[in-house]
């Protein structure tokens, strides 16, 4: 945990922008893989996190604006749970750390609610946690003045918290050099993400996501499976390490089983390179990480026009979405104590305004940021060129884009797979910081 202090400011900010009524925050609960008792790994709620500190399962907090209390609702292990787990420390002792002074029973949570005043709670993401908020009356719908309000705290990260990703960054750096080390042909994929997971683990927390580990880095998501490499083919490797304290890190790199790319491979991983540096060189407070990313989506397009993929004027191939054939996804995402920090609350409240809303457009409607970039704000850069078989088939089929598509010359790379290289980035007063040690990303630095 950090300190008390960090915990009680950050409620006391929480209290001033909602002003009254009860705000509800729910922990998660223990979740079963195959029956009850058998669980999942525990993972805390981040913004039950974010306001208590406190990793234990089967937690409410509440804070009475209206009467300007604290409580946790929660149990205290019994006896019969310590021959099971050996003790853990008391749910008492952890609100205290937390600034808390009052902890309750949950059976008497119910009653608390009852009192007429508005409560604000946020979207519930797990199945068992909207049963216990029917299973307590609540009329409300979730609150969009708390989503808000959070989003608004926790988009900026305090020096404590940069502390905190960039160790997690660390070990994802020592994670992504392990599976360079060991890719070579004949080892499968998931010999090498078990070997990840391992790192993440024995640095004492876990992963920030499933690893996507593959040889077929055309599929944005693809993790990693029992195929083996081969030479001529190339790795992509997303991973990334949560530390202790549940904050995540996030890299990508693209490399070949053999050691050294092919020219083909050089060329490809050359326009993807230059367009996350000239993303990077972008990246500073005021600037609409919209405009980041089409201006990434540009240099990809002058990149493949180059070698005679695309024609056209890159810009008026972007603005058409022309582009979207071989860069499908966004260029990055604000990232902290989730991955996709706060992806739960919604993408229009934690990467848009009122004033920007999502693009419905293929490609450009998964670009999870889009608004103004501010100082403290830490957020990936990942672009990317994937070629897509299936895709290029249809686009082909109806001639689509044609004007900007060399189809002909593209029918030659559907078997290339796809590339992405991704670092994360704290945005300063006037510019940008990498985060985390640096890894290799040049060509010759990954063949060294």
């Amino acid at each position: 945990m950090f300190s008390k202090d960090i915990y009680v400011q950050r409620r006391r900010i929480l209290a001033s922008h909602i002003g009254k009524g009860i705000i509800l925050l729910l922990g998660n609960r223990e979740q079963g893989m195959n029956y009850r008792d058998n669980h999942y790994p525990f993972r805390q709620d981040s913004t039950f996190l974010y306001y208590t500190g406190i990793d234990l399962p089967d937690l409410v907090f509440v804070m009475d604006l209206d009467r300007g209390k604290e409580y946790v609702y929660g149990e205290e292990q019994s006896l019969e749970d310590t021959v099971w787990t050996g003790p853990v420390p008391s749910l008492l002792s952890m609100a205290e750390k937390s600034g808390v002074e009052q902890v309750r029973r949950l059976s008497s949570l119910k009653d608390t609610l009852k009192g007429g005043s508005t409560i604000h709670y946020l979207p519930p993401y797990r199945a068992d946690v909207q049963v216990l908020l029917q299973s307590w009356e609540i009329t409300e719908k979730p609150s969009v003045e708390l989503i808000q309000a959070v989003v608004l705290q926790r988009s900026y990260k305090q020096a404590e918290e940069i502390i905190q990703i960039e160790q997690a960054i660390g070990v994802s750096v020592a994670m992504q050099k392990k599976a360079m080390e060991l890719a070579r042909p004949g080892i499968r994929e998931s010999e090498i993400a078990a070997q990840l997971q391992a790192i993440a683990v024995s640095e004492g927390g876990n992963l920030a996501f499933p690893t996507i580990l593959t040889v077929n880095g055309q599929f944005l998501h693809n993790h990693a499976s029992r195929q083996v490499l081969q030479n001529g083919q190339m790795v992509l490797c997303d991973c990334g390490a949560e530390n202790q304290m549940h904050y995540a890190g996030d890299l990508t790199r693209t490399f070949p089983v053999s050691g050294a790319f092919t020219p083909r491979q050089k060329e490809i991983y050359s326009i993807v390179l230059n367009a996350h540096e000239r993303a990077i060189a972008a990246l500073k407070p005021g600037i609409l990480f919209k405009e980041v990313h089409l201006l990434a989506c540009e240099q990809l397009a002058s990149g493949l026009k180059a070698i005679g993929l695309m024609k056209g004027d890159p810009k008026e191939a972007v603005a058409q979405g022309a582009h979207a054939l071989f860069f499908q996804c966004g260029l990055g995402h604000m990232m902290g104590l989730d991955v996709h920090d706060m992806e739960n609350l919604g993408e229009q409240y934690v990467g848009y305004t009122p004033d920007l809303q999502k693009s419905t457009e293929f490609g450009l409607k998964s670009l999870r940021l889009g608004r103004a970039l501010e100082q403290n704000f830490v957020l990936t850069v990942e672009p990317g060129i994937y070629f897509i078989p299936q895709l290029i088939e249809e686009w082909k089929a109806t001639g689509k884009h044609s004007d900007f598509i060399n189809y002909a010359a593209v029918e030659a790379y559907k078997d290339f797979g796809g590339i992405r290289v991704e670092e994360d980035f704290l945005i300063t007063s006037n510019s940008n910081r990498l985060l985390g040690t640096p890894l290799s990303k040049r060509i010759e630095e990954i063949e060294g």
